[in-house]
């Protein structure tokens, strides 16, 4: 063997051990307990990230030949936020291996807002072969256009071609998504333009409602009134919401004779959003607390409540407390082989909670694989009963229902943080999610690593906070309940379910 085999040996070796939790550079660690079903290095990963730590066991997890173990260590490495994880992440980038290329992009992705990334390279991952890395690459644009990369506004460009011509609706449908982005460069209107055409020959509906929402959040005044007519009477109802929302953004008087009718739409969703853009255009403000459902609103019937019998909560747990990583649930290996993949749970049994209220049940499935940390926080808050009784403090329609705050203001938590586990999940309807805290105005930006109890579940889709905000399950029945919330609503009892 040669010096070169010798020493690429030894670091292999190294490198076994060093996730094993037996050794660092630094000297002996004490191992890290896993579970019989555990997969194996996650729980160290789970410490480094959330610590925000670089280090050599990140970058040696990233070159193990076990696919599973490489794509988790490449969004942990993402995670740390650390700008010496982009070089390390850049080589993983042009691995062959199509789950650790899509998250290496991405953990790539995430270190936009610490330190400038290779626009270029990012460029060339938009037009991968595999769909799921060119969903991370997406991801990656938008990060960077936000955080005003250099070079980064040429990168509308390949967007823009995936939008037109991608095989992959979810890689057409986030396309659409990051091109919101672009409404403050010289070519604003020619990509508002774009994605006008796109939506009058977009035929699948999860692509349609995506261009929607870029054309409500960002181009409203662009948007022809051909292209808002057409809208405002698609057959689907999150196309409907975004038109109805675009319409009050216009803020021209002529679209109270557009918004009327869908006050009586078939959508709950729909007659909601259109009654808060006919208050704009009215000159009054949108609702940000509903005490009250308005006259006009006609609620979603109630569903059959949800009565499986719940999980026995554990005995002598003692007070509610930070979770650590011994606390989480690692036994799903992250494996985003597709784009699907990346954008929901690994196939496997999740945890489940149901969240009773004053006006019904639902059920949200939580996904550990994605989030670890904040799920077993969650489960913990769940088993502990802090839940129980909490009231539904904010609540904005169109928007979200938000509670977990025992001094019930907005301002209060268990007295702990807990690290943010940004993820490719979007922030569609009915998903559950951490809340944030914010700096003062006037440029008032969510703060990382600030999330505590408090959490929100969304009532349409908001991708403009997928950036920030840790997605960390989704509503698996009882959404219309959410319909029937007022801010005198509470919950009643938090409980786990089995597992499914």
């Amino acid at each position: 063997m040669n010096v070169i085999g010798w020493t690429t040996a030894c670091i292999k070796v190294r490198a076994v051990l060093t996730i094993a939790g037996v050794v660092t550079a630094a000297g002996v660690l004490a191992p890290v307990s896993a579970a019989p079903d555990e997969q194996l290095g996650y729980r160290r990963l789970v410490e480094l990230e959330s610590t925000r730590t670089f280090s050599d066991e990140l970058t040696a997890a990233l070159a193990s030949g076990d696919a599973r173990l490489a794509g988790r260590a490449a969004l942990a490495l993402g995670r740390t936020g650390d700008p010496r994880a982009a070089g390390p992440l850049k080589n993983a980038t042009a691995a062959q291996d199509v789950p650790l290329r899509a998250l290496a992009v991405y953990g790539y992705g995430l270190l936009a807002a610490k330190t400038p990334l290779e626009t270029k390279l990012v460029a060339e991952r938009l037009a991968d072969p595999a769909a799921a890395v060119r969903v991370a690459a997406v991801d990656a644009g938008w990060r960077c256009k936000a955080a005003k990369n250099p070079g980064s506004t040429a990168l509308a460009t390949p967007l823009l071609a995936l939008l037109d011509r991608d095989i992959d609706p979810l890689a057409r449908a986030r396309a659409a998504t990051a091109l919101s982005a672009w409404s403050d460069a010289a070519n604003a209107n020619a990509v508002a333009a774009r994605v006008e055409r796109a939506f009058g020959r977009e035929r699948a509906p999860a692509v349609r409602w995506h261009e929607a929402w870029t054309l409500r959040r960002a181009y409203a005044l662009a948007t022809s009134p051909a292209a808002v007519r057409a809208g405002l009477a698609d057959r689907d109802e999150l196309v409907r919401i975004q038109f109805a929302d675009l319409v009050g953004r216009r803020k021209l008087v002529a679209g109270l004779a557009q918004l009327q009718p869908l006050l009586k739409d078939s959508s709950w969703r729909v007659r909601e959003q259109a009654y808060e853009s006919i208050k704009v255009l009215a000159g009054l403000q949108r609702t940000d607390h509903l005490g009250a459902i308005p006259a006009e609103i006609a609620t979603p019937a109630p569903e059959p409540e949800n009565t499986e019998v719940p999980l026995p909560r554990p005995a002598a747990l003692g007070p509610v407390r930070k979770p650590v990583a011994a606390d989480a649930r690692l036994d799903l290996p992250l494996v985003a082989a597709t784009s699907a993949q990346l954008d929901g749970p690994m196939t496997g049994p999740h945890p489940r909670v149901r969240i009773g209220t004053t006006k019904g049940t639902l059920v949200v499935r939580l996904y550990p694989e994605w989030a670890p940390l904040t799920v077993a926080n969650f489960l913990n808050l769940v088993d502990r009963g802090y839940y129980d009784n909490l009231r539904w403090f904010r609540i904005v329609p169109d928007f979200v229902v938000q509670t977990g705050d025992p001094n019930d203001n907005g301002e209060g938590d268990a007295g702990y943080t807990i690290p943010a586990e940004e993820n490719p999940v979007e922030q569609r309807s009915g998903v559950i999610s951490m809340g944030l805290n914010y700096t003062d105005p006037p440029n008032a930006h969510a703060i990382r690593d600030s999330a505590g109890t408090q959490f929100y579940i969304t009532l349409s889709p908001q991708l403009h906070l997928n950036r920030d905000f840790t997605v960390f399950g989704e509503v698996e029945s009882g959404f219309a309940t959410l319909g029937r919330l007022v801010e005198s609503d509470h919950m009643t009892k938090v409980v786990r379910l089995a597992d499914d």
